[in-house]
């Protein structure tokens, strides 16, 4: 049984927690390391003994919420946040005022930033523009003066934060691009293996009961065309140019994640669609498509007025051309609309049958497929010629009316 690896995990910001979570830790020892070196300058060392007693339990006890984005909660961000700002207030009430003054450390010291760097992981630039200037302010409010060293501190933090929240932003981005891209090249080997697979089976069998039924004639030739219908489909869904092959590419915790699902059915209404999916079915053993290339994008209803058009078209080809008649499907892809040909080698309608039809009620023509192309602001055109077949020519703009899209 061939491998299919379903779900691909890959993360660059995996690295930048681990480091935050050792960043955390650092310079948590590091501001107890201030505090026992200058514990006989403290007014207070009581309220700093406090303080440091709760940074220690706290940076030790959320650990695993710097882990990752998913325990990396808004809730637990905001009470981070908040013990870093009120160790900032806290310094005056430890430490003197000759001190604070002359540049003196605030009790959390650097610890500050790990608080904002996870603002600035978990949420991007934004984020951590929020929470550095929070940081700004109260710094300012707690020296009462801008001093220099405060500012080339406040102004480094807010720099710094922001480019590491831009550069999460963008690593994300990245990150779903190869996504996208890995699963479709996985994709596109399984469609390929698949095809191998079905042309060495599947196709050869059809294609064979389609040779021999028209060899035999009588029902196997019925039998016979039928095999070529399927053929000619089943190679249009192998070929896959159609089909969407992407699933879906998610940036969860772990980074961005690719899994099989099915492709959701409730797409919008009023979204636009692929015009050759809309066709495709029509393509047959006596039904050549030709299509551009690269998609040919309707809105949803006015793509579906058309396709229901061109159906009519081939319906009355069916009807009164004969079973075996032929018919090519052609689209164009204008700047300004969609012209969709159906051409058939019938043997024509003669001069003025429209007219008589539309007279005696039989509107197929007049309604199913010019009725439809009026409310979409465009236009059927019938050529005939006795003996050498029939050709209609639906026209559609690209931004088709409003009433259009109502229906």
């Amino acid at each position: 049984m061939a491998k299919r690896e379903r779900v691909m995990r890959m993360s660059v910001e995996l690295p930048l927690w681990r480091a935050l979570a050792g960043y955390r830790v650092l310079t948590m020892l590091y501001a107890i390391g201030l505090c026992a070196t200058a514990y006989d300058h403290f007014v207070r060392p009581w309220v700093a003994v406090a303080y440091y007693a709760v940074l220690v339990g706290w940076t030790l006890a959320t650990l695993p919420k710097v882990a990752n984005a998913a325990s990396c909660t808004k809730r637990f961000l905001a009470v981070d946040l908040s013990i870093a700002l009120a160790g900032i207030m806290l310094t005056p009430l430890a430490d003197s005022h000759e001190r604070i003054a002359s540049g003196g450390p605030t009790l959390p010291s650097i610890w500050t930033a790990g608080s904002v760097l996870a603002f600035a992981i978990k949420g991007g630039w934004r984020w951590a523009a929020v929470a550095s200037t929070a940081v700004a302010v109260v710094n300012l409010v707690e020296r009462g003066t801008p001093a220099r060293d405060t500012v080339h501190n406040v102004i480094l933090v807010w720099v710094a934060s922001i480019a590491i929240g831009y550069v999460v932003e963008v690593a994300r981005a990245s990150e779903r691009t190869l996504a996208r891209a890995l699963e479709i090249e996985a994709a596109t080997r399984e469609r390929e293996r698949l095809a191998r697979d079905i042309h060495d089976s599947v196709l050869q069998v059809l294609a064979m009961v389609q040779r021999r039924g028209a060899v035999i004639g009588g029902e196997a030739a019925e039998l016979g065309r039928l095999a070529g219908e399927q053929e000619v489909a089943l190679r249009t869904l192998v070929s896959g140019g159609l089909l969407p092959v992407s699933r879906v590419s998610e940036d969860t915790a772990a980074g961005a994640v690719v899994r099989a699902v099915e492709e959701p059915d409730d797409e919008p209404a009023d979204g636009p669609v692929d015009l050759r999916t809309l066709l495709a079915p029509y393509a047959g053993a006596l039904v050549s498509l030709a299509e551009p290339g690269a998609p040919v994008p309707l809105p949803r209803p006015a793509a579906r007025e058309l396709a229901a058009a061109v159906g009519a078209a081939l319906d009355n080809v069916r009807r009164h051309a004969g079973a075996e008649a032929r018919a090519w499907i052609l689209v164009e892809d204008e700047p300004d609309e969609i012209v969709v040909t159906v051409r058939d080698d019938g043997p024509g309608i003669p001069e003025g049958r429209l007219a008589q039809a539309e007279g005696e009620g039989r509107l197929g023509v007049a309604q199913s497929i010019r009725g439809r192309l009026r409310d979409l602001g465009g236009s059927a055109e019938l050529i005939s010629v006795p003996g050498q077949g029939t050709e209609v020519e639906l026209t559609v703009p690209k931004a088709s009316r409003d009433k259009a899209e109502k229906r």
